[in-house]
This record gives C-alpha cells, sequence and structure tokens, in this order.
C-alpha cells in the first residue's frame, strides 16, 4: 500500500531511534528503545507543516485520553507525551504489531478469532462509550496485536465527546469503514455509526476486503460512497460464516440507524450468543466499572473534561412507533446521564423497561382515513427520498455550495521512483489545508501543492486533493492516476 515519504524522525532524550513504522494523514510513528526503563516503544509524531495552537490543544487531548481509558486491557497503553526540540509533540505508547491489517487481505481471518477481537474491540468501544467518548475512526489498521496475541485498539487522534460529534464536522474519517450518514455530513459521530463502523471492520476480517469494495479499479472515494449511501451488502463468500453471524453483520450497516444495534452493547451479547451457539468458549465482556469511571472523571484541571449531555441519539426525533405490533421485541435505549457524559444502556427483556432509563412513549393511531393517510404517507415518502437524492449528489458531486474552493487539474509523475502529485493553488486563504486522498482510503493532510508517494510495488497510485476549511472538507477533484512501473522495452537492443 502506497504512502507518502516519512519525516524526520525527532531527536528524542532517553530514547534511541531504531526504524520507522508507519504513516498517517497527521502523524508518523517511528520505533525506538526506551535507555530506561529498556523497552522499544512505539512513538507517534506530529507532522511539522501541521503544528499550529489548536492542533497541539488536540493532541494533548489525545494523550490525556488515552492514558484514562488505556488501562483497559483492549486499549493501547500511552506510557507518557511531550513536544521534541524542534516543537513536534509526541506519544510515547505500548509497541504493537500491525499485522492485523496486513494479514486479513490475504488470509481472512477463522469465525472463531474474528468473534474474539470482536468481542475485545467492542468492549473497549464501549468503555469509551461509557466515558462519553466516540473514537471515530474504527477500522482494521487501528486494531494492533500485543506481544502476547492480544488486540488493542489505537489511535484516538480523531475522538470526540458525544456532544461535540453532534456539533462538528467529520475530520479525517475513513470512507470504506464510514457509515452513511458520516459521509453524507448529517452528523460526524454517534454510538450508531460507531456501531456501523465495528461491523463493517468485522465483515473486512472475514471478507480480506472492506464491505463496499468491489474488484477492479472502481474504488476511488466517490464510487465508494455511493455504494455505501445504498447500504446493499454483500454476502460473505464463505461457507464457515454462520448465516446468524451475517445477519448480526447486515443490521450492524443498516442504512437507518434506528435499525441498528442500540448500543455496542447490544453488539456484543449478539457476537456471544454465536460463540455459544458454535460451542466456543465465550470472550468475557470488559466494561469499566462503576466505581472506575467516578474516579476517572475526578475534577482535576489537567485532564480532559466530559460535558454534559442530555441524548446521543440524532435520529430520535425520527423515530415512529406503532403500538399495533405487539410482536416486536422490547430494544435496548441508550441515554446519557445529564452532567456526567456517561451512557446508560437497557437490556433486552419482555417487554420490561431498564432500571435506570426512560421508557419510550408509545402513541396508538386511530384507523379512520387508512386511505388518506397512506396517499399523503406515500407523496412525504416520495419528497424525502428526493430531498436525500439532492444531498447525496451536492455532497458527492458538487459542493458549491460551501464556498471552499476546489483543486483543478492536478498532474502527477513518476520522479526517481517516487510518485509527485502537484496542484494549482485555487485560491486558499490562511488556515486551510489541503487533503490528499489515495484510492485505498488513505489520506494526508499538508499546506503545500506538492504530495510525493512512496509507491512499494504498487503499480498505479491514484489521488484526489480536495481543501479542507475550518475542519470542513470540500469537494474533491477529479482522480488523477499515475503508473509507477516503467513498461519494458519491447525488442532488443541492436
Amino acid at each position: 500500500m502506497a504512502r507518502r515519504l516519512p519525516s524526520t524522525p525527532p531527536n528524542l532524550p532517553g530514547f534511541s531511534y531504531l526504524r520507522m513504522l508507519g504513516s498517517g494523514g497527521f502523524a508518523d510513528v517511528f520505533l525506538y528503545e526506551q535507555n530506561m526503563p529498556r523497552r522499544q516503544v512505539a512513538v507517534k509524531v506530529l507532522l511539522s507543516e501541521i503544528v499550529n495552537d489548536h492542533v497541539r490543544q488536540l493532541f494533548q487531548a489525545e494523550a490525556n485520553l488515552m492514558a484514562r481509558l488505556s488501562s483497559h486491557p483492549s486499549i493501547l497503553t500511552v506510557f507518557q507525551a511531550s513536544v521534541s526540540a524542534d516543537g513536534r509533540p509526541y506519544l510515547v505508547m505500548e509497541y504493537c504489531s500491525s499485522i492485523l491489517n496486513q494479514r486479513y487481505r490475504s488470509e481472512p481471518l477463522s469465525v472463531p478469532e474474528t468473534l474474539r477481537i470482536g468481542v475485545k474491540i467492542a468492549s473497549a468501544v464501549e468503555t469509551a462509550h461509557r466515558a462519553g467518548v466516540l473514537h471515530r475512526d474504527l477500522k482494521p489498521s487501528n486494531i494492533l496485536v500485543t506481544a502476547y496475541g492480544h488486540p488493542v485498539l489505537s489511535d484516538f487522534g480523531i475522538a470526540a465527546t458525544l456532544g461535540e460529534a453532534e456539533r462538528s464536522d467529520a475530520v479525517g474519517l475513513s470512507v470504506p469503514w464510514s457509515a452513511p450518514e458520516v459521509l453524507l455530513g448529517e452528523i460526524s459521530g454517534s454510538v450508531a455509526s460507531e456501531v456501523w463502523s465495528l461491523g463493517a471492520t468485522l465483515y473486512s476480517l472475514l471478507a480480506g476486503r472492506s464491505p463496499f469494495e468491489v474488484a477492479g479499479p472502481d474504488n476511488g472515494s466517490a464510487q465508494m460512497m455511493a455504494r455505501i449511501n445504498k447500504a446493499r451488502i454483500p454476502t460473505i463468500d464463505r461457507a464457515d460464516v454462520p448465516a446468524r453471524l451475517s445477519a448480526i453483520l447486515n443490521r450492524t450497516m443498516s442504512r437507518r440507524p434506528e435499525l441498528r444495534q442500540q448500543s455496542v452493547l447490544e453488539l456484543i451479547r449478539e457476537l456471544q450468543s454465536v460463540e455459544a451457539e458454535l460451542g466456543l468458549a465465550q470472550t468475557p465482556l470488559e466494561v469499566e466499572q462503576d466505581g472506575w469511571a467516578v474516579a476517572a472523571r475526578a475534577d482535576l484541571e489537567d485532564q480532559t473534561r466530559i460535558t454534559g449531555i442530555n441524548s446521543v441519539d440524532a435520529y430520535a426525533g425520527r423515530r415512529r412507533r406503532k403500538a399495533s405490533t405487539p410482536s416486536r421485541a422490547a430494544r435496548p435505549t441508550t441515554s446519557v446521564q445529564a452532567g456526567t457524559g456517561q451512557l446508560g444502556t437497557g437490556h433486552w427483556g419482555a417487554g420490561q423497561p431498564s432500571a435506570g432509563t426512560r421508557g419510550d412513549t408509545v402513541t396508538t393511531r386511530p384507523r379512520k382515513r387508512r386511505r388518506a393517510l397512506t396517499v399523503w404517507g406515500l407523496v412525504g415518502a416520495a419528497v424525502l427520498i428526493a430531498l436525500l437524492a439532492t444531498t447525496a449528489v451536492s455532497v458527492l458531486v458538487n459542493q458549491s455550495g460551501t464556498g471552499i474552493p476546489l483543486v483543478r487539474d492536478v498532474g502527477g509523475e513518476l520522479r526517481s521512483g517516487t510518485v509527485v502529485f502537484s496542484w494549482a493553488d485555487p485560491g486558499v486563504r490562511d488556515g486551510d489545508n489541503f487533503v490528499v486522498t489515495l484510492r485505498d482510503g488513505e489520506s494526508s493532510i499538508q499546506r503545500g501543492t506538492e504530495f510525493r508517494v512512496d509507491p512499494q510495488g504498487q503499480a498505479r497510485i491514484c489521488a484526489t486533493v480536495s481543501v479542507n476549511r475550518d475542519g470542513r472538507s470540500g469537494a474533491p477533484s477529479g482522480e488523477k492516476c499515475v503508473d509507477s512501473v516503467v513498461p519494458a522495452q519491447v525488442g532488443g537492443t541492436r
């Protein structure tokens, strides 16, 4: 997989640089050896071109957040955070392998291993939710493996509190594993969108590809977003995947958020039930205890504050329930205790509401004038479909109403084995950045108008460029592709 060229590793007192581990859109990760205590550690370093006061604040919030959550057995451990001599903030973390992200592409995981990883990582996400935090970038590459084979969740770099996620724009999202409502800009994150991303991640581990990835070249961001918006999930072509597991994953990726599992805890219980049906040892649920949550939210000045939120369900107002369907099982409810930012989750039962949660108000509708209501219902549905289609076209094709300039005529060439993309400044202003997105979904943010990629054996590299302003990205440019392998000359030399 192609990556931009890495930055120079910083000189860190007490640490010896060993080698490069990986690159992301906002940071590079290097392997260092810590002198005391002596151990190998992963050091995440922000790119110098994006560092400003706002980014430093976000990085400090990530450090505080991960330090708070990393006591969880399935969340990556953070040892320390600081700023290097050249002004780049960095995190010192537990050194784990990214082998899982490489492995599932060539060798899809077994059902038992996928279920085990699913319960463990979902437990980490549920713990974050109970602390009032959304991860917002759940995908296979953010699941690392410890030296003892345990999966851990990493990279809370674009995490947000549940309240902030409803008010802010999506930043640095990974298209193949993002929910439709996030891609369409309706919301930057919610419990429902996290359920989608978890389901898409588990699907990927079983299928060897992301859910809406197809064979051939038609996997650019626009094509992928169009398929995700339709939410027609291809069947996993494996005889050993139980039909019930496929149904659970399909439900996580329902187009309508209210049809998905109402919490990550509900998804965990369903995965555990599949383990039981297969006669497997049940992977234990690992979530924070109430006493730990209270202690973690102690009022200390240097901790990340979690603000109180009244609700995390952005779609609750759209939900309509009918009392005329008594056979429907009671759904678990998800709520937030005001002033704490802590999620409370109901449980499945025979129509009994969970203690401490608010019951849904159920109303009955008169049976009179059914035909008239049906006609108006069809008219309303048609109008809604037209509005959704207009929104999708606006987001995917035009986006001209945002006032964000559009990058045009991206050029590309091969220079000494490195693919170089370049473009003209479309009229950006101070504070704007360019977001370069490769066809595989990876993205990078920068201020310059030239982007270099190491092909790493790929025959062709394709990219789009958009402008990011105040955390919101404009429409992408047309895709530019560069052949990174020089074809052999036909015939011999005479």
